[in-house]
């Protein structure tokens, strides 16, 4: 691994927390280096707490090098950064300078198959990324998750073995956001913590553990104290931390909406406790945000951090958290996928195969599609059928969900914020 002089990701998290500060960050990649790397430069250099993003493009995600190298060649467009395609020697002058003590950088790809991805880290010493077995393979395509489950444990194997004590190597899980929207937060937050628990099997020293802003803030809040209790009570030899991402569905479709919602995530980072949040911007509905528009999000996210902090410290809390079981279900989920087998992987594989784990709405064709959900009468999302996820307790009467249904719950949140 190349040497450098920034202490790395996982330091930076703690850094930060330490300091009582939530760490913003975008979701940034541009195919150009000198675009890229102008694009860290403003995060790096924006009126908040930060921590830089490269983000892949969709060629390099799925291993199709030839077609990111010939998109290069013939100076097409591509929607991220081609960080295997590029020249070792491109990607260190790219970031030269620009990553440092402070400013740390996260490679996000949405792999089912990473090999190709954590070998071209390695080389140009990047030390943190994100994803997961099941996170980074249901959602995403129709790679098999056995092989999705294969290849992560080989990625996570390197990924400790690129560790060291004085820079560990940091892996996100992407298992609290999966479709990114109507997915009960129970499961998010079970998916969270298997995908945790695989990566420490892996020997992966320092960890995310994610979850992505739904439909009722109270809910949200309920899921991030679960989280948090379930990642205190199955990883406390870790190095841990909760990941918040600002709302992964439909967006608002207007400025003052979209900004509303990004607010409202800020204030979920704080008052949920989360050590890092990752922004959306205004123009999420309509087009590939530009670099000024992530610095926009950056620094109004930092400036509603500060405000729900003085909030938190003169006693007001704008929700108040749900109780309604929602620990009980993950930890049964959880549970149960350990009680299969004490390889993680193979659990998981038996998991989903019995319809243990179940994904409402995915139609990927390792899930069952027996569970399905809604978005509630009170806005919070709830089950209809839960096929034969284990968990216990009173359902509402169970509906077919017909397409009309099925769009006005996926517009839910864009339309309530836009109304605002």
């Amino acid at each position: 691994m190349t040497s450098l002089a920034d202490s790395g990701f996982a330091a930076r998290l703690g850094d930060a927390r330490r300091d009582g500060l939530v760490v913003v960050q975008p979701r940034m990649g541009f195919a150009d280096p000198s675009v890229m790397r102008a694009g860290l430069t403003a995060v790096r250099n924006a009126r908040a707490t930060t921590v830089g993003t490269i983000t892949l493009d969709s060629y390099t995600r799925v291993g199709d090098l030839r077609s990111a190298r010939a998109a290069l060649r013939d100076r097409a467009d591509l929607n991220g950064y081609p960080l295997c395609s590029h020249a070792d020697d491109t990607t260190l002058a790219m970031l030269a300078d620009v990553r440092g003590p402070g400013f740390p950088i996260q490679v996000r790809h949405g792999s089912a198959m990473p090999g190709h991805i954590i070998e071209a880290m390695a080389r140009v010493g990047l030390d943190a990324t994100e994803g997961g077995p099941v996170s980074y393979c249901l959602p995403y395509g129709r790679t098999p998750l056995r092989s999705a489950v294969i290849e992560w444990a080989w990625a996570c194997d390197r990924l400790a073995q690129l560790a060291t004590v004085d820079r560990p190597t940091h892996l996100e899980s992407f298992g609290g956001c999966l479709l990114g929207q109507l997915c009960p937060p129970s499961l998010l937050v079970a998916v969270s913590v298997l995908e945790g628990l695989f990566f420490a099997q892996h020997r992966v020293p320092s960890i995310s553990l994610s979850y992505a802003q739904q439909t009722h803030p109270g809910q949200d809040l309920e899921a991030l104290a679960a989280l948090r209790r379930l990642m205190d009570e199955l990883l406390p030899d870790l190095d841990t931390h909760i990941v918040l991402y600002t709302y992964m569905g439909v967006f608002p479709r207007t400025r003052r909406g979209a900004l509303a919602l990004l607010d409202e995530s800020a204030r979920l980072a704080v008052f949920g406790g989360a050590d890092r949040l990752i922004v959306k911007t205004v123009v999420e509905s309509s087009r590939i945000p530009s670099i000024a528009d992530n610095v926009e999000a950056l620094e109004r996210a930092e400036r509603e951090v500060q405000r729900a902090r003085l909030m938190r410290a003169n006693g007001e809390h704008p929700w108040e958290p749900t109780q309604s079981g929602l620990y009980e279900e993950a930890r049964a989920i959880v549970d149960t996928v350990r009680s299969l087998h004490p390889d993680l992987g193979r659990g998981l594989l038996q998991a989903f195969g019995r319809g243990l784990v179940d994904v409402p709405y995915c139609l990927h064709p390792d899930t069952s599609g027996k569970a399905r959900s809604r978005v509630g009468k009170d806005g919070r999302l709830e089950w209809t059928h839960i096929g034969s996820l284990p968990i216990k307790g009173p359902r509402p009467a169970g509906h077919a969900v017909g397409a009309s249904e099925l769009s006005q719950m996926l517009r839910y949140v864009a339309d309530r914020f836009d109304a605002m």
